[in-house]
């Protein structure tokens, strides 16, 4: 008998949850009105949840909450209020991307099972190994992975006691999920809050190479590459489409089911993918999962490429032709509507009703049964029944204590709270004018709750911590104890920083070529230098990272992996949690120290003065935030030239990664341009027009924090420096010192710069 994979489907909405179910999903994923990755789906209701966990649970299909954003200060309370009406509920799971909420999950709401989200960037070991220490069962990894990559990490997860799930169709994003920064900058829509205006896939002026969509990759679509996940032992295969309508999802799921299905029962795999043309896509491709990173992946029209598809098959690509595809496309997807409406018409997501009947007399136990759609028990009071007193009875003669109708439907209407309602109460084999104490009643109150709950005890409130802000400068001061931080990324810059009372960072690249013995000796010779570690490091480029740790052993590191910081918790270095870690709250801070002993951590410069001043660090724990550098739009495994310039080559390799260094750029309808930059052992990225320079910060939040960084990497962008980087470093210097004229000249000598972000926020 074949292990089954878990099919796992989105559920934007009702509708849409509803189409999953009866087309055969194993589990869903879904998002409430707030604290989700998918605002422009629909989402649901909390009051709906309860309701459609029944529903899915009753057609054996599990659900998953999406919780998959970054978490603002201000919202702990209501985050508290949700997650303690999630451990009184039958939720199968959590997706979480926010260290804070891995936090709060670990510590106090442990009976929910905690799954890492897309937006967690997992693609190498020591990240799971990471995730395992914060109580995480399940990671969605990667879309950029190949099946080698997943099958050793699979591996690791499945020895860490943590589950596989990947991305096989849907969306394929042009920047690794976390790392995308492009809605944010652009449009004040930040993708790690759940609200990506999609500036990828939007037109942009005609390339050099004829391309008016540079930057639109196909569709994800794992079809054909069924065998090959099973064999490295993937847990879930999962559909993304929370913005898609029901039919969309119905057929898109039905096609898996028949798939998966036909594979248990050793029948030959299907290779008929026909019904996932005929619902919205970009045209499909397997690229990535299969290892070859190429220019076929792209196509130059984000819109449905349905009719394109069929009217190609067919040989009819005139405007006639075209036309008759689209017409009998239409028609197929108005019949999938109705046979969709007419499967869904009869569930339902209301509470299932209960009978509770109740029997005996005096001198006796007082007997309940209840009966639910599809259960029933029984039990008895600990007390007998006793005549109520003389003294319990009114001027009407009715006792306000006996077990009549009206005082048992009172005393047992909290009953109504749980997934069920109380649709009958019968008393016919109760004798009349009984009286049981109180007490009694709220026993056999919380023993049906108990029952009813799965033999699940309800779970009391927890109230979170209140984090107490460490004492500050007063705002009024001009001056900060805060040190300079400078960035760097070669050793002629080191001249730069000589004989200066600065902290010195080193920019590390993605891939290392198969010496790099370079770095280790930078770092040994030079021990005034702190590493500091890439976001995204897979496969042997991670090994690689380790190995650079484990021989130089430096007293500290930046990283924006968590897998290096595994490795160097491990190995006793302190690290400092960099910018792309995406830290927003004084809980994430408290996760990394206690949890993994970070001693420092970089505020996301996403956020806003507002947003960040609020934040509480732990005791000893440093804080450090960037206010100049170039401004990461996004990082792509993909090259992003191809559709710009062209290349001589079609595909990505080795020598791609480690020897390529070209700069380009593409500009956006609203004649803003975005700078592509490609550095030796780096992978593509996309920068702002305009750099980030924040000086108001400095005293805006005086005292808070413990040093400011410049990165003086070497980036084109719009953005000019006048005058050499010596000069530009002893203005910084300056404006910490307290020196008002510092930030006149700094604007001066660097523009144009930006900090919107800094004063819209998230």
């Amino acid at each position: 008998m074949k292990r089954k994979i878990e099919l796992l489907a989105p559920g934007g909405d009702l509708d849409s949850i509803k189409a999953a179910i009866v087309a055969g999903a194993d589990a869903i994923y879904c998002g409430l009105n707030k604290f989700n990755a998918r605002n422009r789906a629909t989402n649901i209701e909390l009051e709906d949840l309860r309701g459609i966990i029944n529903l899915a649970h009753r057609h054996d299909c599990q659900v998953f909450l999406t919780i998959n954003v970054v978490i603002v200060e201000s919202e702990f309370k209501a985050l508290a209020a949700l997650l303690n009406n999630l451990v009184n509920s039958n939720i199968d799971g959590v997706i979480v991307q926010d260290f804070g909420l891995f936090y709060l999950l670990s510590k106090y709401f442990t009976t929910l099972k905690i799954h890492a989200s897309t937006q967690v960037t997992t693609h190498n070991e020591g990240q799971i190994k990471f995730l395992s220490k914060l109580g995480v069962t399940r990671v969605n990894l990667s879309r950029e992975l190949n099946l080698e990559e997943i099958k050793a990490l699979t591996l690791v997860g499945h020895d860490n006691h943590i589950e596989s799930e990947v991305f096989v169709h849907g969306s394929n994003c042009i920047s690794f999920s976390g790392l995308c920064y492009i809605s944010s900058v652009l449009e004040g829509k930040s993708g790690n809050r759940g609200r990506c205006s999609q500036p990828c896939r939007e037109q942009y002026l005609t390339t050099p190479e004829g391309m008016s969509f540079p930057l639109n990759l196909k569709d994800n679509s794992a079809f054909n590459d069924l065998e090959a996940l099973y064999a490295a032992g993937v847990d879930s295969v999962k559909i993304e489409g929370r913005v898609k309508k029901f039919h969309y999802v119905y057929t898109v799921v039905s096609a898996w089911r028949r798939l998966l299905d036909d594979f248990y029962n050793s029948k030959d795999s299907s290779t008929d993918d026909a019904d996932l043309y005929r619902v919205f896509n970009r045209d499909f491709t397997n690229s990535f999962l299969q290892g070859d990173i190429n220019k076929d992946m792209y196509i130059d029209n984000p819109r449905d490429n349905s009719a394109q598809h069929y009217a190609e098959i067919a040989g009819c690509l005139t405007d006639e032709g075209l036309d008759q595809v689209k017409k009998e496309l239409h028609d197929t997807k108005t019949r999938i509507i109705m046979t969709v409406k007419d499967e869904i018409k009869e569930l339902s997501i209301a509470k299932p009703p209960i009978r509770i009947s109740f029997a005996g007399e005096s001198g006796g136990p007082l007997k309940v049964s209840v009966a639910a759609v599809d259960s029933c028990f029984e039990l008895s009071s600990d007390a007998t029944l006793v005549p109520a007193a003389r003294d319990d009875f009114s001027r009407s003669g009715t006792s306000t204590r006996q077990l009549d109708h009206e005082n048992l439907k009172q005393r047992l209407g909290s009953l109504h709270e749980t997934e069920f309602f109380i649709k009958e109460l019968d008393l016919t084999a109760l004798q009349e004018g009984l009286f049981l104490p109180f007490k009694e009643l709220t026993s056999i109150k919380k023993r049906i709750i108990f029952l009813l709950n799965g033999a699940r005890e309800k779970v009391e409130p927890v109230e979170i911590p209140q984090l107490r802000e460490r004492s500050r400068q007063p705002h009024t001061s001009q001056v900060t104890s805060a040190t300079l931080s400078v960035l760097i990324s070669s050793r002629p810059q080191l001249e730069l920083c000589s004989e200066r009372d600065i902290e010195l960072f080193f920019q590390l690249p993605n891939c290392f070529k198969t010496d790099y013995s370079e770095f280790v000796e930078l770092f040994i010779e030079n021990p005034q230098i702190t590493p500091w570690f890439p976001a995204v490091l897979i496969g042997k480029d991670y090994t690689a990272a380790v190995d650079i740790l484990k021989r130089a052993m430096p007293k500290r590191i930046v990283t924006n992996n968590t897998g290096i910081a595994y490795a160097a918790c491990e190995l006793g270095i302190a690290w400092v949690a960099g910018p792309y870690l995406n830290t927003v709250n004084s809980f994430s801070l408290l996760c990394l120290k206690e949890e993994f002993n970070c001693s420092g951590a970089f505020i996301s410069n996403e956020l806003s003065q507002r947003q960040i001043k609020n934040i509480v660090a732990p005791q000893g724990f440093k804080l450090y935030y960037s206010i100049y550098h170039p401004i990461v739009l996004m990082t792509s495994r993909q090259c992003l030239v191809h559709q710009v310039e062209g290349c001589d080559k079609s595909r990505i390799d080795e020598d791609c990664l480690q020897e390529c260094t070209r700069s380009s750029s593409v500009t956006n309808l609203k004649a803003v341009p975005l700078f592509i930059d490609k550095a030796a052992g780096c992978y593509h990225r996309i920068f702002n027009d305009h750099n980030f320079l924040n000086t108001e910060i400095v005293s805006d939040l005086p005292g808070m924090f413990s040093s400011f960084c410049i990165d003086l990497t070497a980036v084109e962008t719009e953005t000019k420096q006048d005058g050499d980087r010596a000069r530009l470093i002893e203005r910084f210097e300056n404006l910490l010192r307290g020196d008002s004229a510092s930030r006149l000249e700094l604007e001066k000598m660097i523009h144009p710069t930006t900090n919107a972000q800094y004063r819209k926020g998230i």
